[in-house]
């Protein structure tokens, strides 16, 4: 029986950088990279794994790069919280339903038109891109970002067609064989639009070694990393994809 005069146990901290229990931690083996594309990451506010989340993560790796908690912001410039002069030399990692398979597309990274289609032009409009929009979420919240922000639309909307599927593995299941973990898709979208394979390299490191801590955590904290459930939860960043 627990003693009910013991006094409870201190908090386990937060890092201020990545939001996680300190456990969980592995900023301080982040590597910087020095990157061409800015990076914005819409983060529904209901996003609450902690433990397993990439978004913070991400952003940490980078200099230019914007993480933005809430549902829905006026236009591409005050997400961003700085001018943006043409929202089309944006891209968003689209939400719906086109799928690099479906439409027999063989590069990793596809530009899409209004209709869903593959677009014509695919080296112009992938080469004027500024910068690179993320919804970080479950799938419906990831949607509903999607629609609650309807300059989006004057985005360039890709999508990613992944060799490989999540490293999460059965530590969340997606929705999809092509869904994503918000580090993943950034490391691909990334990586290619600016030819430098190192941004993946060092994505996937910082992933695999989150990934790692986790499970090394849940055998000493298991209410810090529980195990996932028998039935996962549907998230990750979304063909769009989440943080």
């Amino acid at each position: 029986m627990s003693d009910p005069t013991a006094a409870p146990a201190d908090p386990i901290p937060e890092c201020p950088h990545c939001q996680k229990p300190m456990p969980l931690c592995i900023c301080d083996s982040v590597t910087p990279i020095e990157n061409r594309l800015s990076l914005l990451i819409l983060q529904h506010p209901q996003e609450q794994d902690r433990a397993l989340g990439t978004a913070r993560l991400l952003a940490k790796h980078f200099e230019d790069a914007t993480v933005r908690v809430g549902l829905s912001w006026p236009s591409l410039s005050k997400a961003l919280g700085q001018p943006v002069e043409n929202a089309s030399h944006w891209g968003v990692l689209y939400l719906g339903s086109a799928r690099a398979a479906d439409l027999e597309a063989e590069a990793e990274i596809v530009a899409l038109n209004r209709k869903g289609e593959v677009a014509d032009n695919q080296r112009t409009r992938l080469g004027k891109l500024e910068g690179v929009v993320l919804l970080d979420g479950t799938w419906s919240q990831a949607k509903a970002l999607w629609w609650r922000n309807p300059w989006m639309l004057k985005c360039q909307r890709v999508i990613l067609n992944p060799a490989h599927p999540s490293r999460y593995g059965r530590l969340r299941k997606e929705p999809r064989k092509d869904g994503l973990s918000t580090i993943e898709a950034a490391a691909s979208i990334l990586a290619g639009l600016e030819r430098r394979p190192d941004i993946a390299e060092t994505l996937h490191a910082s992933f695999e070694r989150m990934l790692t801590r986790y499970r090394e955590v849940q055998a000493e904290l298991p209410e810090l990393a529980p195990k996932p459930a028998a039935k996962d939860r549907r998230r990750g960043v979304r063909r769009r994809k989440r943080a």
